[in-house]
């Protein structure tokens, strides 16, 4: 009975279902677990990491996909055959260093290697064992001078490197995620600040001051501001020291709050909540790995080789990318400072800033999210290929042989996770904000739930007047001016409806005009009487609402 295949045929059923009562218990309950935690996130109105949690669930499908199709295609994979020569290119360790490894572990292996000679002579003597058991592939590649284009072990090691690259970028994500909004939460006395008298009388808006003598110009506005090399050197510098001090929080605070809020939300609008939301809103990118991310990982594998010697620049793309983007969004904040000084040498009040886009790279103030995104795949690939790589083959084998490849992967790993979490993450949920446009997470799930009932409404009402002014024969209508209104009303409301699609809204947009606005409409009777779109108060009218909860 050596080295006989024991098939479910010849296994106790007890064997079976004990096997079969633990898989399906362990995943019940982490389903339960991801169940529980989705009800919380939504009992407490955290709709954006609730999204997220669904991106994670769909991340958890996808490997389940990828399981079923290694399991399901182990058999045709295994038995392709290639050359030796082509076998021997490109492999993840040198030739010397696998016949090293082989000889070093021929005593230790002496008696493993005896049981597996004596299987296959077992295997040999019947011919429907053979093709059943393991080195099925082997011995047929072997027939034929060639060698497995993938083994079975290799199968079975390349399922278990996809299921740790997953889970260890789930859990890099989410450990930034929470040590950034750590970080962030030093501001929120800042914020509660701005409520004082105190602050307003300091910043009183009728006084005048020279820009470079403003606390902020004092930081930005200095003799290195005036050459575009000193101020990416200061940049770079600054993301470890001070990366967000208050005078640049205030400062941006209260530049967001004049292009798209009404002045008089300087005390109301809790901008920190609002950074919050927009930040969470980003996780949901963040957390899932795309397509073009798992193509990254393909090329990653491919150039994981001992003569493109990976180690000595693969784990520094993530410290590279993360520095140049910490660095871009102090340059921002100082490009700002500059703009304010173009416009005159005195400032009245607090130095006002301008959000634009054209600060950022290709106008695009989200491109540093894909940035941010493919830094936190990339350390999470390096941490897992770590791990994954120790865990199958013994820090003997030859992915550790190397010192400095142990020594490079784990301290940036960890350098640029704790870099990413407390410098980039915060300083991004902060200068991102300073586009020309705001994001709809001004907006608490309240009122975005009232403005979504309003704008269906509204569409429903505009395709109705289209309808009833389409089916009226135009002979019925009467020659004098006062019936042409209906086309109006409905190009009126058409194009209120499109400022509702086009998200996220325009700047300076103050919050109260959409209020002022939609009731010009309601209440002008030459545009749109009450009776053609009927929303009621409660749902419609949170001016005041929104100055609350904000």
């Amino acid at each position: 009975m050596t080295g006989e295949i024991q098939t479910l045929e010849k296994t106790p059923t007890w064997a079976v279902a004990t096997v079969c009562l633990v898989l399906v218990t362990i995943s019940i309950i982490i389903e339960h677990m991801i169940y529980l935690t989705g009800k919380w996130l939504k009992s407490n109105n955290k709709k954006t990491l609730f999204e997220a949690l669904e991106k994670i669930k769909s991340e958890l499908m996808l490997l389940g996909f990828i399981s079923l199709l290694l399991t399901v295609g182990k058999a045709t994979i295994t038995d392709i055959c290639i050359s030796k020569s082509l076998a021997d290119n490109w492999l993840p360790c040198s030739r010397k260093d696998i016949e090293e490894m082989d000889a070093r572990n021929h005593g230790e292996n002496e008696a493993n290697i005896h049981r597996k000679l004596m299987s296959f002579v077992a295997s040999n003597i019947t011919e429907s064992r053979r093709i059943l058991s393991a080195a099925t592939s082997g011995d047929k590649c072997q027939a034929q001078g060639k060698v497995p284009f993938l083994s079975s072990d290799a199968l079975h090691e390349l399922h278990m490197f996809i299921f740790s690259l997953a889970v260890f970028h789930v859990v890099c994500s989410i450990i930034t995620l929470a040590f950034g909004r750590a970080k962030m939460k030093e501001w929120k006395a800042w914020e509660i600040e701005t409520q004082t008298m105190e602050y307003q009388y300091t910043n009183d808006p009728e006084r005048f001051r020279l820009a470079r003598d403003t606390t902020f110009g004092q930081r930005h506005l200095s003799v290195w501001s005036k050459s575009t090399i000193l101020v990416w050197t200061v940049g770079f510098m600054r993301q470890f020291v001070m990366s967000v001090p208050k005078v640049d929080y205030m400062t941006l605070r209260h530049g967001f709050v004049m292009a798209h809020l009404s002045p008089n939300s300087q005390t109301s609008f809790d901008f920190h909540k609002y950074i919050n939301r927009s930040l969470e809103d980003d996780f949901k990118l963040v957390v899932g790995i795309s397509p073009p991310i798992w193509f990254l990982a393909v090329l990653f594998l491919l150039f994981s080789t001992n003569s493109w010697k990976s180690y000595l620049w693969l784990p520094f793309i993530p410290l590279i990318i993360v520095l140049l983007v910490g660095t871009k969004l102090q340059v921002v904040i100082t490009k700002m400072g500059l703009r304010i000084q173009e416009r005159g040498a005195v400032v009245k009040g607090t130095p006002l800033v301008e959000p634009t886009n054209d600060l950022f790279w290709f106008n695009r103030p989200h491109l540093l999210l894909y940035l941010i995104h493919f830094v936190l795949f990339q350390n999470a690939f390096q941490l897992a290929f770590f791990a994954w790589s120790g865990y199958e083959f013994g820090a003997k084998s030859c992915f550790h042989k190397n010192k400095a490849d142990f020594g490079i992967k784990i301290s940036m790993g960890v350098f640029v996770l704790i870099l990413c979490s407390y410098v980039t993450l915060p300083l991004y949920a902060l200068v991102t904000q300073m586009g020309s446009t705001m994001k709809p997470t001004v907006f608490n799930d309240q009122v975005v739930e009232a403005l979504h009932k309003w704008h269906q409404k509204a569409k429903r009402q505009v395709k109705l007047n289209h309808n009833s002014t389409s089916t009226t024969p135009g002979s019925s209508r009467p020659s004098t001016p006062s019936h042409s209104r209906p086309n109006i009303t409905s190009n009126h409301s058409a194009q209120l409806v499109s400022r509702f699609n086009d998200t996220p809204f325009e700047p300076r947009s103050p919050v109260g005009s959409l209020h002022g606005a939609t009731s010009s409409v309601a209440n002008d009777g030459t545009v749109i009487d009450q009776h053609k779109i009927d929303v009621d108060s409660m749902e419609f009218s949170f001016e005041q609402y929104i100055e609350l909860q904000i």
